[in-house]
């Protein structure tokens, strides 16, 4: 799994340059065959737009938002892209500055305005963004661009038109939710963000959407709290970026990157600060794992503890004979890993890139097992007896749960991210492939199968290209969890065409076909197929 090639020529830096809007879109040059059955639209999000005028966005998550869609009909495929029309977008292109300040980059005063006007901006403190430039996804028949604010976005995939900005806090009580939730075959999706909770303690809320309504009421309308999970520290909530979800319970890593909340507030109305600024790591804090059902929504407390880690991406949580299986992608470590995503460092030479690397945490693929039946006369047992993981659960005199996970991946400053499974299949249930992008030195240079029963890997790697998350398509009737195909993004600089969707067998990631265009390609993050 670990990445064949160096990347001295920087190719990769072709990935963070502004881009322009299509007009209409273009075809592609096919080479291979496309599959007969894909007749939908692969959609996908990132930045495309770097800098404003004179000024730049300073993190790789500070970028505006643009939605590319590629369109598969009778074996041919098109693409074109928008940028997706949010108050922080029209207002930038407008002023030719930053106006919202964004993860990264603070938004400074209107220089045109005087001292007391500037002065009392300060004071007023800072919009918050509804730059959804992270993932798309559907609600009942409407679809969302989102990021991890309160705002979201409601798009129309076919034309990729803007339509309206939503405040999800107009409806459930919660200060944003994740770019990555859950959706059920009936379409209803659950989330996870913070919130005000008892006792004036921040708290995190799941909230579920239903699908759609019969008479045909917008089902954002009808969010609702599922359960409440509290918040280890009363002031500082966890970053959270996924959560995890079988068919009876939800699983909320509290990993111990934190947002000071009284950081947050003073520093917004009194000087110039940005997002980041407000994260900080509770060194002693480890990572704490809750547990809630589903059905009642009722938190589970049972004190379950691991050592620290940065975690980003769930990849499957599924229920075995009294446990819960939990895989996901970890760092090791307290630190913040989005500390090492400025754009200075994406951007740099490639020594440059892995000397930083070097210093950030080490990504690992992890298995942690929780058991569900506690006997508390076990104390210093593992009460792990699944036969098929060495992860362990082991009963403290504190009555704590102490975890420690079975590594299904390591190498060394090589991750396994942007995870992906044959979701519509097995969701919360046994499986055995996860697909994910290989992050060398953070630079995504390869794809990877990972067999997450017995640790094998396929890779698929060029010279000098550089893929996005793959996305799973299940062939019509498959059997095998692997039937079907990998769809991703892959940005080419030194090519002809230098970008192409490539179409990957999901088997062995051998390549079925590429759709190769004429323009450049930027960075994109999440997406969706939509059949």
């Amino acid at each position: 799994m670990v990445s064949r090639f160096e990347h001295p020529a920087g190719g990769y830096k072709k990935m963070f340059e502004t881009c322009e809007e299509l007009a209409e879109p273009i075809p592609a040059t096919i080479i291979g065959r496309i599959p007969s059955f894909l007749r939908g639209s692969l959609l996908r999000l990132g930045p495309g737009l770097f800098e404003v005028g004179d000024e730049p966005f300073y993190h790789l998550f500070d970028g505006q938002a643009l939605m590319h869609k590629f369109d598969f009909k009778n074996g041919q495929v098109t693409y074109y892209r928008k940028f997706v029309k949010t108050d922080a977008y029209v207002r930038a292109i407008t002023e030719k500055r930053v106006v919202i300040t964004e993860f990264g980059t603070f938004a400074y005063p209107d220089p045109c305005k005087n001292i007391f006007s500037r002065f009392f901006s300060y004071f007023k403190g800072v919009e918050v963004t509804d730059n959804c430039l992270v993932n798309v996804f559907p609600v009942g028949e409407d679809f969302y661009a989102v990021t991890e604010t309160n705002f979201i976005t409601k798009v129309n995939p076919d034309t990729l038109e803007t339509l309206k900005k939503v405040d999800i806090c107009n409806y459930v009580n919660i200060n944003g939710m994740t770019a990555h939730p859950h959706i059920e075959k009936d379409g209803t999706v659950y989330n996870i963000g913070n919130c005000m909770g008892k006792g004036a303690s921040l708290a995190y809320n799941i909230v579920k959407i239903p699908p759609t309504q019969k008479d045909k009421s917008d089902p954002i309308e009808k969010t609702k709290v599922v359960v409440q999970i509290p918040s280890a520290e009363r002031f500082k909530p966890s970053y959270v970026h996924s959560f995890g979800m079988s068919e009876n319970y939800f699983v909320f890593v509290e990993t111990p990157v934190k947002i000071n909340l009284l950081k947050f507030l003073s520093a917004w109305s009194i000087r110039g600060s940005n997002y980041m600024d407000c994260f900080e790591s509770n060194e002693n804090q480890g990572t704490l794992f809750h547990i809630a059902t589903k059905e009642p929504g009722e938190y589970i407390d049972h004190k379950y503890k691991g050592a620290a880690i940065g975690m980003f991406h769930h990849i499957n949580t599924y229920e075995d004979d009294g446990f819960i299986v939990v895989d996901l992608c970890g760092w090791k470590g307290f630190e913040f890993v989005y500390n090492y995503l400025w754009m200075a460092n994406m951007r740099a030479n490639w020594e440059e890139v892995k000397k930083a690397a070097m210093m950030a945490p080490q990504p690992e693929v992890r298995r942690y097992v929780i058991p569900l039946d506690i006997n508390k006369e076990e104390q210093g047992k593992n009460l792990v007896s699944l036969p098929y993981t060495t992860a362990t659960a082991t009963m403290h005199a504190d009555g704590t749960i102490w975890l420690e996970p079975e590594v299904l991946f390591s190498g060394p400053r090589q991750a396994f991210e942007f995870p992906q499974i044959n979701y519509q299949k097995y969701a919360g249930k046994n499986y055995t492939y996860a697909y994910g992008l290989g992050l060398n030195h953070f630079i995504p240079d390869r794809i990877v199968k990972l067999n997450v029963k017995t640790k094998e890997t396929w890779v698929w790697q060029e010279p000098d290209s550089y893929p996005s998350e793959p996305l799973f398509v299940q062939t019509p009737d498959g059997i095998d969890e692997d039937d079907g195909v990998l769809l991703t993004i892959v940005v080419a600089p030194g090519s002809q065409r230098p970008g192409f969707l490539l179409i990957l067998n999901a088997k062995d990631l051998s390549e079925i076909a590429r759709a190769e265009v004429e323009c450049t390609l930027p960075v994109t993050f999440h997406g969706m197929y939509k059949p």
